[in-house]
């Protein structure tokens, strides 16, 4: 979870975090395991790897920032300082989406999170729901809910014909935004298209839009340019695109997954729906008909990246201070 030439939307949540941490004078040093393009090779000798880079920068704390395999390795490997691992969805939860044997892969990565888990200094997870998943006695007890930071500056309104423009969208359709590529099961777009198809049986013209190889930077643009955005997945954390569409005030259809009922309530002009075509497309039509913009902007500011990274740096030190009287552990 980290950008790369290759793939520089990858991770941006986690590249901006760490520049939020940079920006309160910590000093972060970053070593990206690159599961995407190395595949299982990149845990080839990371346990020697992790270890050079601590005897090396001689760091106080190591952060994971993904649970799983990476994380069962680093909290083998690193045991005379603490190492926290930050939980953010399938890595807790699994999969029950994918394809047989990837299933079988993920739920290996899940039994590695759990062992993960009780070896930490502390845990930190994305929401309720995962902190729900954790074993009985994680990390000591030492478990914190911190949702993903959101970046107000870069998400913010913007004019939304100028958008549709810039993008080259119909400006006398309506337009979904599912935020997601398709090609990614646990996100269950054909269940979005078959909403969307409904919607044009009773009369709705609109266009779906996946959000699919597009620069971080311009995400914004699409999410600005939408009439609203669809959340379908089976599982999640807490998910950024529905924060990051409720910081741009774009109203948000979404199923009952991760923080979303807790981000959506009290909103006016977004739902939560039961994942199916028929409930789905009977709130997208509420939400088309209504035609506005929401005023959700203001129930973000506490996850800020800023306010977010400030989190961060208090549980670092809370951690800190309870290993200076906690003797080195044995590997396990």
């Amino acid at each position: 979870m980290y950008p790369t030439r290759r793939e520089p939307s990858v991770g941006v949540v986690v590249e901006r975090q760490v520049q939020s941490l940079r920006d309160l004078g910590l000093d972060v040093d970053v070593l990206h395991v690159d599961r995407r393009s190395r595949g299982r090779r990149a845990y080839w000798g990371l346990g020697h790897k992790l270890r050079q880079a601590v005897e090396r920068g001689q760091p106080t704390l190591v952060h994971v920032t993904y649970g799983g395999i990476t994380a069962y390795l680093a909290t083998r490997a690193v045991r005379d300082r603490p190492v926290v691992v930050y939980f953010r969805g399938s890595d807790l939860l699994g999969s029950r989406a994918e394809a047989l044997h990837r299933r079988l892969t993920i739920h290996l990565g899940v039994i590695a999170s759990r062992i993960a888990a009780a070896r930490a200094a502390a845990a930190i997870v994305d929401s309720q729901n995962l902190r729900a998943a954790l074993p009985s006695g994680a990390a000591g007890g030492n478990v914190w809910v911190v949702p993903s930071g959101i970046d107000l500056i870069r998400f913010a309104p913007l004019d939304r014909e100028k958008c549709r423009a810039q993008l080259g969208w119909a400006a006398n359709r309506q337009h979904v935004l599912f935020p997601a590529p398709a090609g990614r099961r646990e996100k269950r777009y054909a269940l979005a298209e078959a909403a969307v198809a409904l919607l044009g049986v009773n009369g709705f013209e609109v266009d779906l839009h996946e959000l699919d190889g597009v620069q971080h930077t311009d995400v914004p643009t699409w999410m600005n340019a939408s009439d609203v955005v669809l959340l379908t997945s089976t599982h999640e954390g807490s998910p950024n695109a529905v924060k990051e569409a409720l910081a741009c005030n774009v109203p948000v259809v979404a199923v009952d997954v991760g923080d979303v009922r807790q981000r959506l309530a009290g909103i006016d002009g977004c739902y939560i729906a039961a994942p199916t075509a028929e409930d789905l497309a009977e709130k997208l039509g509420l939400v088309l008909s209504a035609g506005g913009r929401v005023n959700a902007r203001e129930t973000l500011l506490e996850i800020s990246l800023e306010r977010t990274a400030q989190k961060l740096v208090d549980i670092y030190r809370a951690v800190i201070e309870k290993a200076v009287d906690t003797p080195a552990r044995d590997a396990v």
